[in-house]
């Protein structure tokens, strides 16, 4: 069964069957059914696997999953990382489970994918896909967990959803970090310009426009003088990726000038950033856009499956391929 994500967002309890599928680039709303799931089975003991622990040892797995608990002990599985791989075993599983419940995990899923088109005709499987946020569901989830907040302006808003840069995990980071500051329910805004660390983040944004304009000289400035942190590694590619599917769209549209598409896309460009975009329109095409996100994909699936990596080292080789894309 295929249901749409808002809808599982206001009741979780509509997926009925044994094993549900969670994909999509949006890791934030993952994370956000992750915790529906826990609070929803708040008696529940929760087993963690991931694909590639499952297919290691699958006789393991599968005891673990069909064996009762002595205690009645209710539990419910979540898998990460999932893909194809996993079909297989799925379906010979599917017909034996009881009450035990599997959600799984698992990145962008393509229409070729086996995996996404098994859940999607069966009726016996659920499948949610988790697409990126636009302005209107990030706007949405900042006033509802700040209701009741004074001093949260229009102004104080955008600052917050230009800095979550329609990341919801960003944002739900930077939104338990304004609950934890602001405990009097007071938003000032120096202290919250502040908290957001809004003049760091400018100073990747700076960079991250100089590599995307091909501007070299700045470029190889910047990445001297700019701080690129290893835990904000995930923010960084996300912010490349939304600008990168923004130039996807000004280019993709013809007949009209890319001031005139700027003026139509929703969400909309913020207007410090248009003069940026309508500059790196001219460089960039569909066939150099697409190279560099699955560039970007890719090295985020490194980052995730190897910790050893050196990933400012390795991000900084990307801003590097990237400008001398820009150029091409």
């Amino acid at each position: 069964m295929n249901y749409k994500s808002y809808l599982v967002e206001q009741n979780i309890n509509i997926l009925k069957n044994n094993i549900s599928l969670f994909y999509g680039e949006n890791h934030g709303l993952k994370n956000d059914f992750k915790k529906k799931l826990k609070l929803n089975n708040s008696n529940a003991v929760i087993v963690r696997f991931t694909q590639e622990e499952i297919l290691k040892n699958q006789n393991y797995f599968i005891e673990n999953l069909l064996n009762m608990s002595l205690f009645n002990e209710k539990k419910i599985y979540l898998v990460e990382q999932v893909d194809d791989k996993i079909l297989g075993l799925l379906k010979n599983l599917n017909d034996k489970l009881d009450n035990q419940k599997i959600y799984l995990f698992g990145e962008i899923l393509d229409k070729k994918s086996k995996l996404r088109s098994e859940f999607e005709r069966s009726k016996k499987l659920d499948i949610v896909a988790c697409y990126n946020d636009n302005e209107i569901n990030i706007k949405k989830i900042i006033l509802e967990r700040l209701r009741g907040y004074e001093g949260l302006s229009t102004e104080n808003v955008n600052l917050i959803i230009e800095n979550s840069n329609l990341d919801r995990a960003k944002l739900n980071n930077e939104l338990d970090k304004i609950e934890t500051f602001f405990v009097n329910k007071k938003i000032r805004n120096p202290e919250l310009t502040n908290l957001l660390n809004i003049n760091e983040n400018d100073n990747f944004n700076v960079l991250k426009d100089a590599v995307l304009s091909g501007n070299n000289k700045n470029a190889n400035r910047l990445l001297s003088d700019t701080v690129i942190e290893d835990d904000k590694t995930f923010f960084y590619l996300n912010s490349i990726n939304q600008r990168l599917f923004t130039l996807n769209k000004v280019t993709s549209i013809k007949n009209k000038s890319v001031d005139q598409v700027l003026s139509s896309l929703k969400p909309p460009i913020f207007w410090k950033d248009k003069p940026y975009v309508i500059d790196q329109a001219r460089k960039w095409n569909k066939n150099k856009i697409q190279k560099i996100l699955r560039k970007t994909f890719d090295l985020e699936i490194k980052f995730k499956s190897n910790s050893l990596l050196n990933k400012n080292v390795v991000f900084k080789k990307l801003l590097l391929d990237i400008c001398a894309q820009a150029n091409l």
